[in-house]
């Protein structure tokens, strides 16, 4: 890793702790792990690689798109921040990458606002899949209608 690598990493290790809480920047991209940053043509890092898997992709907004290994590391992590959690009837469809909508939603993290990065989990509080919030947490549970998230990835049957 390159002085460059070293001192935008310590920046994007900021940016999650600030997007997702204390302790995500070190979550996502371990000290001790083989980072690698892919760049656009300005130089700008773009996508995070952690042993080979995606974690996330950095946008040009400054905010975190969580792929489904980022997921997992935050999980393993912070516990229940960010999480959507679903019935059990939904757990095949979010796994293929289908949206979740409000009425499956069974508990949500308060503190979810629309726009948030979430993981969305089962009862059994698995990985499904990662997303972006559509409602704020309060109308996810209170709608019986619409897109609660857009699910960008889902887990498939690995888990």
């Amino acid at each position: 890793m390159t002085e460059a690598d070293a001192a935008d990493l310590a920046d994007l290790r900021v940016v999650a702790d600030y997007q997702f809480g204390g302790g995500a920047g070190d979550a996502l991209f371990p000290a001790d792990a083989d980072i690698e940053l892919s760049r656009s043509r300005s130089g700008r890092p773009r996508q995070v690689y952690v042993e080979g898997d995606r974690v996330t992709s950095y946008g040009t907004d400054g905010r975190f798109t969580l792929g489904i290994a980022g997921g997992r590391r935050l999980r393993a992590e912070l516990d229940d921040a960010y999480v959507v959690r679903v019935g059990d009837e939904s757990i095949p469809f979010v796994r293929d990458g289908k949206n979740v909508f409000a009425k499956f939603v069974t508990d949500v993290d308060p503190g979810i606002r629309p726009s948030d990065e979430v993981c969305v989990v089962g009862p059994d509080g698995n990985l499904l899949g990662v997303g972006r919030a559509e409602l704020s947490a309060d109308a996810m549970l209170d709608f019986e209608t619409g897109m609660a998230v857009r699910v960008r990835e889902g887990a498939g049957s690995e888990e």
